[in-house]
Parts: structure tokens; sequence; C-alpha cells
């Protein structure tokens, strides 16, 4: 309830958090719809080299070579024969428009940062590799999560192959999974103190 709807889709949809993350963060382009003409006009514009597909909220990452991953943007009829695919799993559940963020190699697990008010609270797993917690510094990215202004969010980490953290995306804290290596009450210890009046 301490959430508005603007500051939700802030911190929810990666053209909301994506300003606020520029520096730390894969280059991005994005449509406001399904259009495969409009993201074959937006790939040409990023140069070459690969990309990954997404819409403003979700990837399908477990189709990585069928719906998620362009090796090289300019090939625009892999741009559409994925971009095809990906709008074929995601069907309905379409969120926003398409998103070509440009690949950058990562390295291990990602980690998950939970942060309310600017301050980062806890540091977990991701719950796509909930054994794995990486030892993540999240200090550097405080100044982006309060420039985002958002009360409770959660920023996945990725370490690139360079040894540089990066953001992978952020999301709305109240709707991010928990990693099942967390309980419930080591979560709702560490962030209860910060959500308190």
């Amino acid at each position: 309830m301490r959430t508005t709807p603007a500051a939700y889709r802030a911190a929810h949809e990666l053209p909301g958090w994506y300003g606020a993350f520029r520096a730390h963060t894969p280059e991005s382009v994005w449509t406001q719809s399904a259009s495969l003409d409009e993201l074959a006009a937006l790939a040409a514009g990023l140069g070459t080299g690969a990309a990954v597909l997404r819409d403003h909220v979700k990837s399908a990452k477990h189709d990585w070579h069928g719906a998620a991953f362009i090796p090289d943007v300019t090939d625009e009829a892999a741009v559409r024969r994925v971009a095809a695919r990906f709008l074929e799993l995601r069907g309905e559940d379409l969120a926003g428009g398409l998103v070509l963020r440009r690949f950058e190699p990562f390295t291990g697990a990602e980690a998950r940062t939970w942060w309310v008010d600017g301050a980062c609270a806890l540091v977990t797993a991701h719950p796509d590799t909930p054994g794995e917690v990486p030892e993540a510094g999240p200090g550097a990215f405080a100044g982006a999560v309060r420039a985002l202004g958002a009360r409770f969010v959660t920023v996945d980490l990725a370490l690139r192959a360079d040894g540089v953290w990066r953001v992978v995306e952020a999301g709305d804290g109240q709707v991010s999974d928990r990693p099942g290596s967390t309980t419930p009450a080591e979560l709702l210890r560490a962030l209860s103190p910060a959500l308190s009046p």
C-alpha cells in the first residue's frame, strides 16, 4: 500500500528503471508494441554485435537460442525469427513492448539485492540458483537505486567477465520471488526494520 501504481511500474518495467541504472546495465532499446518492423529498426540502430530479447518485464531465457539470444543485430532475419518465437511463447502475457539489450558475458550466478528507501537490506541468491549466493557488492548501486525513487525494490546483479558487477534487472520488491535458500523469516527479519513506519 506504500507503493503508488506509477512507482510500481517504474521499478517493475525496464523502461521505468533503465534511466536510473543506465551506467550500470547493458545498453537497451525498446518498442511500446509487438511490432517486428519497429524492432528491426531499433536493432539497426544498435550497430553490430549480439543482443538479448525480452519484453518490458520478462525474457524467455529458457529458450535461449530460439527466443532470447540474437548473435548479430545486423541480421534482420534472425532478429525477426527470434522475436516471432518470443512473441509466440509470451502470448497474452506479453508485457509492454519488445526490448533489445546488448549482450554482455556474465560469469557465475546472479545475486538478488533487496532495497528499502535507497539502502540495501539484504543480499540473497537469485531464485533461479537458490544454492548459490555470490559475494556481490551492492554499495556501488545505492545512488542509482535512490535515483529510481521507489521505496521497495530488488536489483539483480551479475558479475561480468571482466570482473565488474552489472545490473541484470530491477523489480518491485513486493512481487519479487524469494529464493528457496532464504526462509520467509530471514527475509522478513532483514526487511522489517526498514519497512516500519
